[in-house]
């Protein structure tokens, strides 16, 4: 039985959120690689579709886009994800996932690329609101000080 714990970050508002999916909720997943995009139903998330950016497996070693399978690799890198060089032009050997989730990943990082019609209305409606908010707000501060 696959288990994951699915970071969703929002771009637009800079917030992540953690979801756990596992057995049949988690099938869809399986099997997807790193750039592929899925409706965001599969988390309970109708009307969202997602971009995979990334993961981890079981032991915490990180995937990459550019390692093909669900293999674990011992690969030379000389940037990240995986290795940060402390010297320029440093390599080193170091173990990776591949790019497709297989059952011995635990997390797997997406984005949203796309959001439902009705909350872009909503996150419009609410940025409105927050605006004159603090329009209010300044008006009162204002007729105090004066």
């Amino acid at each position: 039985m696959a288990k994951f714990k699915v970071v969703v970050s929002d771009p637009e508002t800079g917030q992540a959120q953690s979801v756990e999916v596992e057995g049949p909720k988690a099938a869809p997943i399986v099997g997807l690689r790193i750039g592929e995009t899925f409706d965001g139903a599969v988390l309970g998330l109708p009307g969202y579709k997602l971009l995979i950016t990334g993961g981890t497996d079981k032991d915490g070693f990180p995937m990459r886009p550019d390692v093909h399978g669900g293999v674990r690799k011992r690969i030379i890198l000389t940037s990240g994800p995986g290795f940060k060089p402390r010297r320029k032009g440093e390599r080193r050997r170091k173990m990776v996932r591949g790019n497709v989730i297989t059952e011995d990943i635990v997390q797997v990082n997406v984005k949203i690329v796309e959001k439902p019609k009705k909350a872009k209305k909503r996150a419009k409606s609410e940025k409105k609101e927050k605006r004159e908010k603090k329009a209010e707000e300044s008006g009162e501060t204002e007729e105090k000080e004066g």
